[in-house]
């Protein structure tokens, strides 16, 4: 009923926004006489900033087409070389690894890039890729908004998602010249590790090589229980039956998933900006302003960013569900009491994959103390194999994009992969 409901709203707010639209044009158009006015300034800002307020923000463009490989240009083409049901796993193939450049085949270690299933889409992980494509062969879960899925492509679990990673890891790995290293951002470092761990169980001893060579966790809820946040005490506060009856809704029957059971995108919104509103509320002002000031270059800033930010999709409600409890409410992971189709998943078994965990200081999202945990449980990888880093200074975002992650911790990961890989 919610999601019919925020749908309603939109068709409402219809009129209002073509009206905010014209008026935006007639005082901000250089050919027309009320862009001379003295309220034009203010008329058109206060309509443009509504128009924003009330938009639906699809998936945003990953924007990649070259990147530069020891000081060479190089045209870099997406391919999705594998269509799941709920993912889609693409290529950000570089000119040297085409089959038009297999004279100048990369010998680049190859990434995997799992991107997260927890409300944005993975192109949040752009400056993450661009910062890796130079010294890197990179491939990237693409996640599916779930609303965009028929019922007849079945249900999603959390067992799904660690599915999915297995294949892909499978796939990836070359059995001739094995190079595969794997990180995950935020909420997929669970799923990974389940993933890394049961491939480990299964393996004959032959097999051992075929592992991931390393294994890069950042800023994910290993041990939820370490420096809870306001994202885990919601998820202790609240029981399983009310997660699953006040935010779980069905698709509308305007969208291929018609009747499928979500957590619907504007629902994550709305939690995303509950935690920092005042953040928010004052870059929407500061936004305003600069429309008023003509600060062109400011308020284009505030829309990159936004556009990204405001981009969200709907999660499948059974792996929803299973993260909550699983994760955040019986952390059957440090316990030891995690399981996958009947199977427990025990990550002491892993020993060939290098491990690298990494933490932001000021990360009000997955606290300190919850990525180091993998180290307990992965206690049978070497010490010489394991790192641990907390950046300084740093928040969740920052662990993947902005100056930071270009400048210190994507450095320390290409230094990790070299020496392991």
């Amino acid at each position: 009923m919610l999601y019919k409901l925020y749908e309603t709203q939109h068709q409402i707010l219809g009129p209002w926004r073509y009206a905010a639209e014209a008026a935006r044009s007639w005082f901000d158009h250089p050919f027309s006489p009320l862009a001379y006015t003295p309220i034009a300034r203010r008329v058109a800002a206060s309509n443009d900033l509504f128009l924003r307020i009330t938009q639906r923000y699809q998936k945003p463009p990953w924007n990649i087409d070259c990147t530069t490989v020891a000081g060479e240009e190089v045209a870099v083409e997406i391919v999705t070389e594998l269509d799941k049901p709920f993912c889609k796993l693409i290529h950000f193939r570089r000119a040297i690894e085409s089959p038009q450049g297999r004279n100048r085949k990369s010998k680049a270690p190859r990434v995997l890039l799992v991107a997260p299933l927890s409300g944005h889409h993975a192109t949040l992980l752009r400056d993450t890729v661009r910062s890796l494509l130079p010294e890197h062969d990179v491939w990237v879960t693409d996640w599916v908004d779930a609303r965009m899925v028929p019922l007849s492509a079945g249900p999603f679990q959390l067992a799904d998602y660690v599915d999915y990673v297995r294949e892909f890891i499978t796939l990836l790995t070359d059995p001739q010249q094995p190079n595969l290293n794997v990180i995950s951002v935020c909420q997929p470092t669970v799923p990974v590790l389940c993933a890394v761990a049961l491939m480990a169980q299964d393996a004959e001893p032959a097999a051992r090589h075929l592992a991931p060579k390393t294994m890069v966790m950042m800023g994910g809820p290993i041990d939820a229980r370490k420096s809870p946040t306001a994202v885990n005490n919601l998820a202790t506060q609240k029981s399983y039956a009310w997660f699953e009856q006040n935010v779980i809704q069905r698709v509308p029957e305007k969208y291929p998933g018609y009747s499928r059971r979500v957590y619907p995108g504007f629902l994550q919104h709305l939690g995303f900006v509950a935690m920092n509103p005042d953040r928010h509320l004052n870059a929407h002002w500061d936004y305003f302003n600069h429309l008023l000031a003509g600060d062109d270059g400011s308020a284009e800033k505030h829309r990159e960013f936004y556009d990204e930010y405001n981009a969200v999709l709907d999660l499948p409600a059974e792996y929803y569900l299973d993260t909550i409890k699983l994760v955040f409410q019986d952390f059957a992971l440090p316990k030891g009491q995690l399981y996958i189709r009947e199977q427990l998943v025990r990550p002491q078994v892993i020993r060939d994959t290098a491990l690298l965990t990494i933490e932001g200081e000021l990360d009000d999202i997955s606290g300190n103390g919850q990525t180091e945990a993998a180290h307990l449980l992965c206690f049978n990888i070497p010490a010489a194999r394991r790192e641990h880093y907390v950046a300084p200074g740093t928040g969740h975002y920052g662990i993947f994009a902005g100056r930071r992650w270009r400048e210190t911790i994507c450095p320390k990961i290409r230094d990790f992969i070299r020496t392991h890989a």
